[in-house]
């Protein structure tokens, strides 16, 4: 398998289970889940190593909002700016299938796909 450069967050609520990520994926790293979101789809999950960052599943998913690419995850997880208390932080990743990682700052859990409520420092 490819070292983990990069880390896929699907936002399970907006994946429709169209699998096009999950074919377009060149290190095979997707797959769609046993469990079902909300609206009775199955979504794609991240297998949770692996990513290269390379965004190929981002541009195949035909849902805005759906899959969220981080290139450089190292790099970005040491650039956190935490969101309760407005200082750089760590983001320690729990969930790396659901793209879940806690703040170091507050302990507060975050979710990666959420990108409207996440900050990066330059």
């Amino acid at each position: 398998m490819a070292n983990a450069r990069g880390l896929v967050a699907v936002n399970v609520e907006e994946c429709k289970g169209c699998k096009l990520c999950v074919e377009a994926c060149p290190v095979d790293v997707l797959h769609l889940a046993a469990s079902y979101n909300t609206h009775g789809y199955s979504p794609a999950e991240y297998d949770g190593e692996g990513c290269t960052g390379c965004g190929v599943c981002f541009y195949a998913c035909p849902e805005p909002g759906a899959i969220t690419v981080y290139k450089n995850w190292a790099d970005a997880q040491e650039a956190y700016v935490c969101g309760v208390k407005k200082v750089g932080s760590r983001l320690t990743v729990i969930d790396s299938v659901k793209g879940l990682a806690q703040c170091e700052a507050c302990g507060q859990e975050v979710i990666l796909s959420d990108y409207s409520n996440l900050s990066f420092s330059e």
